[in-house]
């Protein structure tokens, strides 16, 4: 009975966002509202709960969130991600061109926000395309399988960063795991299957090319790569002190307070402000600029995560998570796998990564402590459902169907398919991890 339940609260979710149109936010709050009151709790209680959920996860993401927003648009405002990806192209000729746009997606798809990144490589690889003369599927949709992957599996990402947290995930952790399982991802899903695509020579129209930035006016590559892996490196550092448990002294203290993901972002940000910023000449007044600009773009996110954090502590006030652990414990399904099939469905139900990541956090997070599962695994194969099958009703597949001008039919033989060799093959590499762990 709780299963089917469940399945009418999901059920209730898509609805609201995919038939009714209304924002992820006030569904997830009506979605939170009709739950309290079928199971029989107080009004009062439900309200509580509610700012509960959201108080608790906005207080451990708010930070983590906003800093990695602001640092991934100074890196794109700056043309720190057009210097990366010129320098690598450079490097690479046409020999090695697509591997140069993977390289430079993974990259530049650490700090920046999945959208943000799609914006700032497309004219690129479309512009890269017309000059090598390669068909732009061929060489764009391996890099965006590298966005694809650095969206769903790594921190400071918002998914992972919020899974981790309603996990109870090491952030560290899961980024190192993360990275583990992300690169031979990105090679299936991209590379390897780009072979498959020299057919498509559809021509991108030419209003999607790239114009030529001024080199002059561009930061140097160590700072641009500085700036993109910084927060990387530190919350790397700190965790291999962790996995290691070398002593505690001065410096591994240090490296601890500039290792918490908060921090870390933070001396990134100020770092990439007197580099990017005002050691190009630029003023204070104009760098702060974009940065509210970020605040402004992330907001959405942060209303989606704080709802997924609501609807998780009413589940869980309500009784309904424990009344769930019971008949999942019996069930011969592993909880991975349980974890990225609730996520997928969601997924292919909303065309929303972000709200099925989070939804299948809320429900599945309370059978965490009944099982021996490591819970960065769970991050990670929660991840890897949330970006099964991406098809029409996913914004992202509209996008690239327009800026490649293909047909719908392509693009799900192309995007669809790339999407979904992303999502079997992080189950697959979180299987793998899970017998070394």
């Amino acid at each position: 009975m709780v299963f089917l339940f469940i399945l009418m609260i999901v059920a209730s979710l898509v609805l609201l966002i995919t038939v009714a149109k209304l924002n992820p936010f006030i569904s997830f709050l009506i979605v939170c509202i009709l739950t309290g009151l079928f199971a029989g709790m107080d009004v009062m209680k439900i309200m509580q709960s509610i700012q509960k959920g959201i108080g608790d996860i906005m207080g451990s993401l708010l930070i983590i969130l906003c800093m990695g927003a602001m640092l991934g648009k100074l890196i794109a405002e700056s043309g720190a991600a057009n210097k990366i990806s010129s320098a690598l192209i450079d490097i690479a000729g046409t020999k090695y061109v697509q591997w140069a746009l993977v390289l430079t997606a993974f990259i530049i798809g650490i700090p920046l926000f999945y959208g943000v990144g799609f914006v700032i490589l497309v004219p690129l690889i479309i512009t890269v395309s017309i000059r090598f003369k390669l068909p732009a599927v061929y060489l764009g949709l391996p890099a965006l399988a590298a966005l694809s992957v650095t969206h769903g599996f790594l921190p400071p990402h918002p998914s992972p960063v919020a899974l981790s947290q309603q996990f109870n995930a090491n952030i560290g952790m899961t980024l190192f795991y993360g990275l583990i399982i992300a690169i031979p991802t990105i090679i299936i899903a991209g590379p390897l299957f780009s072979i498959r695509l020299k057919k498509y020579t559809s021509k991108p129209l030419d209003v999607f090319v790239a114009e030529q930035l001024d080199e002059e006016k561009l930061p140097g590559v160590f700072p641009s790569l500085m700036a993109a892996f910084l927060p990387v490196i530190l919350i790397g550092l700190d965790t291999l002190i962790v996995m290691f448990k070398l002593e505690k002294n001065t410096f591994t203290t240090i490296i601890h307070i500039i290792g918490e993901p908060s921090i870390a972002l933070l001396l990134s940000l100020l770092v990439a402000i007197y580099t990017l910023g005002i050691k190009q000449g630029k003023t204070i007044n104009a760098i702060m600029t974009p940065l509210g600009e970020a605040i402004k773009e992330v907001s959405l996110i942060l209303l989606v995560i704080s709802g997924a954090g609501a609807l998780k502590q009413i589940l869980l006030d309500s009784g309904l998570s424990e009344q769930m652990i019971r008949p999942i414990a019996s069930l011969s399904m592993h909880p991975l796998f349980f974890a990225w099939l609730v996520a997928a469905i969601i997924r292919v139900s909303t065309g929303s990564a972000t709200v099925a990541g989070l939804t299948t956090a809320g429900i599945v997070a309370p059978m965490l402590a009944s099982t021996n599962v490591n819970p960065c695994l769970m991050v990670l194969a929660t991840g890897a459902g949330s970006l099964f099958f991406s098809h029409v009703n996913d914004p992202a597949f509209w996008m690239f169907k327009e800026y490649f001008n293909l047909t719908v039919k392509q693009t799900i033989k192309t995007w669809s398919t790339m999407e979904t060799i992303v999502s079997v093959c992080g189950l697959a590499g979180v299987f793998i991890l899970n017998q070394f762990i």
